[in-house]
């Protein structure tokens, strides 16, 4: 298996890589929870956002692996979820990115599993 040449970037930078493919497909509600400071975290951050269908939930994981994939040239390391497309989870190692339907992000509660996270609401944007 050929190799490929990645771009080092922050686990912030890829943060915002993250978030803007969410928002190029309409994702509504996304979080950055910041696990830096909480011990034993298994990441830097995590990177929440709900996705309205089936459709929806697949098009932002895409759209996420495109824009991570166009500045970093890199794949996740695992992914998770795409058969049910209820919830999809992007793990890039120091960013865990998790695509829910709303009734699935509100069953597994992960903003109150991880209650100490120092949490940023990211706002809609309105085109």
């Amino acid at each position: 298996m050929k190799q490929r040449k990645s771009n080092i970037i922050s686990s912030e930078e890829l943060c915002q890589l993250v978030v803007k493919g969410m928002q190029e497909k309409k994702a509504v509600d996304i979080v950055v929870m910041d696990l830096r400071e909480i011990k034993n975290s298994i990441t830097d951050f995590f990177v929440i956002c709900t996705g309205n269908s089936d459709t929806q939930v697949d098009a932002i994981a895409d759209s996420v692996e495109d824009e991570v994939q166009k500045i970093t040239n890199s794949l996740p390391w695992q992914r998770e979820g795409r058969e049910a497309k209820e919830w999809i989870l992007i793990d890039y190692v120091d960013v865990v990115v998790h695509v829910f339907k709303k009734e699935r992000r509100e069953f597994y509660g992960l903003e109150q599993l991880w209650g100490d996270a120092k949490v940023t609401h990211v706002e809609e944007e309105f085109a």
